[in-house]
């Protein structure tokens, strides 16, 4: 099985979104949070089952959806890192999410 660590941006991110969403719904922003941690402990499992980022199809990056948000990660064969949560209207920007992925190396 492999380990989730979860990034302190990823969380972040992740917190920006929930407090967005309670500002007009508290009770779907904690059901958002809840089934976003519920879908990342599947990466437990099986840490290749999301699907390559259509942004960066030949990186080592993947992704799971749980909308309205995008969960990135990459998977080293005995951890996922989660790396990035963004939701999916966003504009996807590469440069953000290898500065995250250099971080999580050096922690």
């Amino acid at each position: 099985m492999a380990q989730i660590i979860w990034t302190e941006p990823a969380l972040n991110d992740l917190d920006t979104i929930a407090d967005y969403i309670a500002l007009d719904d508290p009770q779907a922003a904690r059901n958002l949070v809840r089934k976003v941690f519920e879908h990342v402990e599947q990466l437990e499992k099986h840490p290749d089952s999301g699907s390559r980022l259509p942004e960066m199809r030949r990186s080592r990056y993947r992704q799971i959806v749980e909308a309205p948000c995008r969960v990135l990660y990459r998977h080293d064969g005995e951890r996922v890192f989660i790396l990035y949560v963004m939701r999916g209207e966003m504009l996807f920007r590469k440069a953000r999410l290898v500065k995250r992925d250099r971080g999580s190396r050096s922690a």
